[in-house]
């Protein structure tokens, strides 16, 4: 039979979950952690009814601790659902756009998400509408068809990547609920210690576990969660019948890497608020892009929505696309590399990507600040940066 999660008090604080949930149970010589569980197939005879593992494509004892975490952090009621990868996740979340539906989706999201749903809609799995996800009237006028079909889904990131624009997530919710849209929202970025999309109204939240939640720059997962029986049961199957699974190692990683979530995310997030002040600064900076700061167009969104500003910020280098690259190169610190959500900083300048939309600048880097000293952080970026400034020798000879 499944796993039966266990429950927590509801007290329990989301930084206490982390290491709380997922444990095994509390008998005499029983492991404090979870074990991982390598089998493809489980024994069985008669009729196979719903709670027997019968396969290891349909369930691993190795996924059920994780999944019960990621539900508790989420505050969804049932078990979540972790799948290979984020992107794995992501198609089994558009999977529950009915053919000839339409999707509604921020120009500015994760770009393996939006070229899945670009290919999709192409070949006339659904209609595709990209909206600026901060503009609520466009985003409204999207979900209602503006005398068109109305919307299927509502697909949020906020903030977005990598613009980090902040959407009015309960406004724009209440929107595509009053459409009888789904909406899934993209948490990769704040993470449930920052930002709790179920009780902001979304129907489902999607991570990239690679991310953040494992935090370590060494696992490839995904993972759903939802409080809706009829959701849980079509993304359940989507796996299942598509194969898109978790291995089991990767699940005890992905916990282990979850235990230290909360003083990760609070030591990054306050590096990167300071990072992003000072560089906000910087002369060789033309513009930070990061919603802890006061004039950041979604500061007053994120507040109100987010218990914190999260990790991740962007800049635009002063000089163009070659400056940034020349940024990037002079670095000794941070690591050159895409992904984000490790220990380390890394920094890349996006449109270096051929799918990245041409409406993120040329000159843009986004930044994943790790836990490494903020002082650290701070010296490698300015001497980088100062090196603009500086005459190339032998200039004028």
């Amino acid at each position: 039979m499944t796993h039966q999660p266990a429950s927590h008090p509801e007290h329990l604080r989301p930084d206490t979950l982390v290491v709380a949930a997922g444990r095994p149970p509390r008998v005499h010589d029983a492991p404090v952690n979870p074990p991982i569980m390598l089998s493809s197939t489980y024994v069985g005879t008669g009729t196979v009814v719903d709670g027997d593992r019968a396969y290891g494509r349909y369930s691993n004892p190795t996924w059920d601790p994780l999944e019960e975490a990621l539900s508790q952090l989420e505050g969804a009621t049932l078990p979540a659902l972790i799948f290979g990868s984020g992107l794995a996740a992501a198609s089994a979340a558009l999977s529950l756009i009915p053919t000839g539906g339409t999707l509604v989706m921020p120009i500015h999201s994760y770009q393996g998400a939006l070229v899945m749903a670009q290919e999709q809609a192409a070949k006339g799995l659904f209609t595709l509408r990209t909206v600026d996800i901060a503009n609520n009237d466009e985003v409204i006028a999207a979900l209602t068809g503006a005398g068109e079909k109305a919307a299927d889904m509502l697909w949020l990131e906020s903030p977005t990547n990598p613009m980090l624009e902040v959407a009015d997530m309960e406004l724009l919710c209440r929107s595509a609920q009053a459409v009888g849209a789904i909406i899934v929202t993209d948490n990769t970025f704040s993470t449930p210690l920052v930002q709790k999309p179920l009780e902001l109204g979304s129907d489902i939240v999607l991570h990239s576990v690679t991310k953040y939640l494992a935090g370590h720059s060494d696992v490839i997962l995904g993972a759903l969660a939802t409080s809706r029986p009829d959701l849980r049961e079509a993304l359940l199957h989507h796996r299942s019948i598509h194969g898109a699974i978790a291995g089991p190692f990767e699940a005890w990683l992905a916990l282990r890497g979850l235990r230290t979530l909360a003083l990760r995310v609070e030591r990054s997030q306050a590096s990167a608020l300071e990072l992003a002040r000072r560089l906000d600064t910087h002369s060789g900076v033309e513009k930070v892009l990061f919603p802890g700061l006061e004039s950041d167009p979604g500061h007053v969104r994120a507040k109100a929505q987010m218990s914190g500003f999260g990790s991740v910020l962007c800049i635009q280098v002063a000089g163009g696309a070659e400056a940034a690259t020349a940024v990037v190169e002079a670095l000794d610190l941070w690591t050159p590399a895409t992904s984000l959500g490790g220990v380390e900083s890394l920094i890349e300048r996006r449109r270096r990507h051929a799918n990245e939309p041409d409406t993120v600048p040329q000159n843009l880097l986004r930044l994943s600040v790790g836990i490494e000293n903020v002082e650290d952080l701070w010296a490698d970026l300015d001497q980088a940066l100062d090196q603009l400034s500086q005459p190339i020798s032998g200039a004028g000879l």
